[in-house]
């Protein structure tokens, strides 16, 4: 492709202060942005970026549609909500548009073992405008490509066991509230984890009617075994509250987190596999006490044994990089709600994005 590649930017918070720079540093064009928010419709995107005005303000989400087809950027990245249910609706706008989109909606990373009905609407969608949907993010390699390569060197695999903890303070409320920051455990056992405490019939029937709200490993599994070729026979969840030994101020909840109030939980996941290898990956996502930071580690459990460890990620921005360097690998792509396992090894971009777009 000779021209730049055209991002509208959908979903204008904390991250997309990264994203859309992290475009313009690798060649990219913003041509547009859209938001809700009131504080922030009509803001030019330097602004918002901390930059020089650039003559492109935010859209009101409702003007969305006319705004896309105005632009016809060659994708649309989406940061806004972490359940596919809630994204839904501006994911199925850009496959009737034709246009191509990825988001960081953790759902939406393999969407189809939690909401299979909304994910191949979104598919059959996409597939007849000839456009291509994905979610992508921190998991991409964190928890995803990385893990794949460790498993490439194995000789044997019995188990693979991975945990991840996140401060919910750099995403955003609805993240920290999806996580039960700042409930009391009463409400955090009556709000979240009885939502697991049901058969396994029961929670079918709720994934099926799109009504299941998935831990974010519950789609990393499902990513994993189609990427490793496993087949999973019995998957289950269980979601846990974190607890602090004192009171932890949240900027982002606009409260004080009581010592022994939920600051956060830890949901694992634990999928048994056709050809007996057992995943069994955590997510902690958390209100941070002073002593606590983000970690990645990983062991794939065989012949031999390998343990992956990462102190410290910095994972709003990583996340937002591998966001950016996956847009040549989407736009590429065939059509569909395709995940990214489908999808080329991501690599670091050293020339501008438009120089990997196959035409």
């Amino acid at each position: 492709m000779e021209r730049k590649v055209k991002v509208v930017q959908y979903g204008t918070g904390k991250m997309a202060v990264y994203t859309m720079r992290y475009v313009l540093e690798h060649g990219g064009e913003v041509v547009g942005a859209v938001d809700v928010n009131p504080n922030i419709i009509g803001k030019d995107i330097g602004e918002i970026m901390g930059k020089e005005l650039m003559g492109i303000t935010v859209t009101d989400a409702k003007d969305a549609e006319q705004m896309l087809q105005d632009v016809q950027p060659d994708i649309c990245i989406v940061e806004t909500m972490s359940l596919l249910s809630d994204v839904g609706e501006i994911l199925l706008l850009c496959a009737r548009l034709g246009i191509n989109a990825i988001t960081t909606c953790e759902e939406a990373f393999y969407s189809f073992n939690s909401n299979p009905t909304l994910s191949e609407e979104i598919d059959r969608i996409a597939k007849e405008n000839h456009c291509t949907i994905t979610g992508s993010g921190y998991q991409d390699i964190y928890w995803g490509q990385l893990i794949s390569s460790i498993a490439g060197s194995t000789n044997k695999i019995t188990k693979i066991k991975g945990s991840s903890s996140y401060n919910v303070e750099d995403y955003g409320i609805a993240l920290a509230k999806a996580h039960g920051a700042g409930l009391t455990l009463d409400e955090f056992d009556e709000q979240i984890a009885s939502v697991d405490r049901i058969s396994d019939a029961e929670r079918q029937s709720l994934i099926e009617g799109g009504h299941y709200a998935p831990s974010y490993m519950w789609n990393v599994n499902g990513w994993l075994a189609l990427k490793l070729g496993l087949h999973i026979t019995h998957q289950t969840q269980k979601c846990v509250p974190q607890t602090y030994h004192e009171d932890i101020s949240s900027i982002t909840l606009g409260m004080v987190v009581k010592s022994g109030d939920a600051t956060g939980m830890s949901a694992v996941v634990t999928s048994q596999t056709q050809e007996g290898i057992v995943l069994e990956t955590e997510c902690i996502g958390k209100v941070y006490g002073p002593d606590e930071f983000d970690r990645n580690e990983w062991t794939i459990m065989g012949e031999p044994e390998t343990t992956l460890v990462i102190n410290k990620p910095q994972t709003v921005e990583l996340t937002c990089a591998t966001i950016v360097n996956r847009i040549p690998d989407v736009i590429n792509s065939k059509p569909g709600f395709i995940p990214t396992c489908e999808m080329p090894e991501l690599t670091y971009k050293t020339r501008d994005l438009n120089t990997y777009i196959c035409e």
